[in-house]
């Protein structure tokens, strides 16, 4: 996208403790002051997945009259709307947001940045995709959204057109359904991000900064996020792996004319208009998905961080084949968060935070796995260097503890087991059946909501002090105190192992706060202190490694603690 890089000036450590909070870094808001304003317009397209283009004659004097009435404001007629009325083949649909936000009769901030959640769900709904989840409403989805609200931020979890052929006999008709409906992903979220900045530009109804847009994807959503985010000349849809014929460079399989350029404009079947604002974004995460290609790249692109499981079986953590969750089969090569966050790094894109020093349990665990080996029975995965920015995730090694599952995909995500996405048959009645919920269950065999929310306290811990230094919405801090420093080389644990409890004793200062986390960066304690000695209790920590960090004044503090 080759926006403005930002780079964050020196500034002074802020105090982490329960007193001093900062704001974007900590959550500042409780439940109670977050609003949510669920089912907002944000535009109106055609639906792709329930509309009939196979006779031009009966679909083409329709779309001539939608574009009509959009190019005039006049609305349009329901039956446009209703999937099951026969009086028309086209159909639109009303792109849906769903905004959170702290209560502005609480906050006193008026330009908040805002971001923006994509949900997952292989570019089809459930129960298509094989899955109960592939919603704006998503668990995940509604926990990230009402955690990053909490935080101060507005956040805004976004529909967007579905539709592809997953089953499609050949190849090249997987592919180019699929690279078709995530390009139209793409317009929606530009949409999206054109109509919160018409309105931030306006009456300015949530109170939002219009120059610090966060983009965030999850599965499916991290492909359309990270191609959003850096899909930026016409001729990136003509490189080789979008060629239906390779000897004909001129075809792509997206054909811009029909569905309109890369803003969503001027295409035959597009019915997005220009509305005097930019779609730029300001910084992107993808969790779970995949690059299309590592040439849309460029110095310049928003920074990026990117959550991936290391021995992901659908999107690549290397490069490698995007796989169709429901059938196994492959579509498109792309490059996983292991091969392009080495290049956003190399174009110095991640510049901005990319001094964080260690010190912070989630960003020492991400660069303890760099440059390292991973092994999962005769399959190993090297992780790369210059990775900044990513945090690999290594999971347990399901196929081998339980037979008849998958490598984890998604461990963020849960759903309700009893719910009636989650019980939908995919093969039928009769013995034998699989629903979405058990398809589901294959890559996360332990999902919970428990374990979905330890989880997004590590995209929290880890992804938020790297939107605050490359926004510069506050300190580029969460820093450690120098090892040298008087108050770190006060502190003292014993005894260390430990099987009971572990005294803490600090020589040089207060400390505020402790807080316990495990080698995935998962928070698994946390007390409030205000004293220069406590004891901290086992309680039911199981026997290993955590990362114990206490908050100074001045700083946080992190010593290894081993629990026998």
């Amino acid at each position: 996208m080759n926006k403005k890089l930002r780079i964050a000036l020196p500034l002074a450590v802020l105090a982490l403790s329960a007193q001093a909070q900062q704001r974007y870094l900590e959550e500042v808001f409780t439940s109670s002051q977050v609003t949510v304003t669920n089912d907002v317009t944000f535009g109106t397209n055609i639906d792709f997945l329930t509309s009939d283009f196979t006779n031009p004659a009966t679909y083409g004097p329709e779309v001539m009259q939608l574009q009509t009435l959009v190019s005039t404001s006049q609305p349009i007629p329901a039956a446009f709307f209703d999937p099951l009325d026969e009086s028309t083949v086209v159909k639109v649909t009303n792109l849906k947001m769903d905004v959170y936000q702290p209560d502005q009769g609480v906050d006193t901030e008026n330009e908040r940045p805002v971001f923006i959640f994509v949900h997952t769900g292989n570019a089809l709904p459930p129960p298509l995709n094989g899955s109960p989840n592939g919603t704006r409403k998503d668990s995940s989805a509604v926990e990230v959204c009402k955690r990053m609200a909490r935080r101060g931020y507005v956040a805004v979890s976004m529909s967007y057109r579905m539709g592809w052929n997953p089953l499609g006999s050949t190849l090249e008709i997987r592919r180019g359904t699929l690279l078709n409906a995530i390009y139209r992903a793409i317009h929606d979220v530009k949409q999206c991000v054109r109509n919160l900045k018409a309105d931030g530009a306006g009456a300015n109804t949530y109170a939002i900064d219009n120059d610090k847009f966060i983009l965030y994807g999850e599965g499916t959503g991290g492909y359309i996020a990270l191609a959003t985010a850096t899909l930026d000349d016409p001729d990136e849809l003509f490189i080789e792996k979008f060629l239906p014929d390779p000897f004909n460079p001129a075809v792509s399989y997206v054909d811009t004319a029909t569905v309109g350029n890369i803003e969503g404009f001027n295409g035959s079947l597009a019915l997005y208009r220009p509305n005097g604002q930019d779609s730029d974004i300001d910084f992107c995460v993808n969790a779970g998905g995949a690059l299309a290609d590592t040439s849309w790249l460029a110095a310049g692109d928003a920074p990026m961080v990117a959550f991936h499981t290391v021995f992901d079986p659908f999107a690549p953590f290397g490069a490698g084949i995007v796989i169709v969750p429901t059938t196994g089969e492959q579509v498109v090569d792309v490059q996983g968060s292991n091969v392009f966050m080495e290049l956003v790094n190399d174009f110095g894109n991640n510049a901005s935070f990319a001094t964080l020093p260690n010190g912070n349990p989630f960003t020492d665990r991400a660069r303890s796995l760099y440059n390292t080996n991973q092994v999962h029975g005769t399959t190993t995965v090297h992780i790369n260097t210059n990775l900044e920015g990513l945090y690999p995730l290594v999971t347990p090694n399901w196929p081998a503890m339980m037979p008849g599952t998958l490598e984890e995909a998604s461990p963020w995500q849960w759903w309700d087991p009893a719910g009636p996405l989650a019980n939908i048959d995919l093969d039928g009645p009769g013995p034998g059946t699989l629903t979405t919920g058990q398809a589901s269950q294959a890559s996360n065999p332990n999902f919970s909501g428990t374990k979905g929310r330890t989880y997004i306290d590590t995209i929290m811990g880890y992804m938020n002090p790297r939107i605050v230094c490359a926004l510069e919405l506050g300190p580029c801090s969460l820093v450690g105190i120098d090892e040298g420093d008087p108050v770190a080389m006060g502190v003292d644990l014993y005894p260390n192992p430990a099987r009971h409890a572990v005294r803490i004793t600090s020589a040089n200062g207060t400390i505020r706060m402790a807080e316990v986390y495990d080698l995935n960066g998962r928070r698994v304690h946390a007390e409030n202190v205000d004293n220069s000695a406590f004891t901290l209790q086992r309680n039911s920590l199981k026997a290993g490694a955590y990362f114990v960090v206490l908050t100074f004044d001045q700083g946080t503090v992190t010593r290894k603690l081993m629990l026998d």
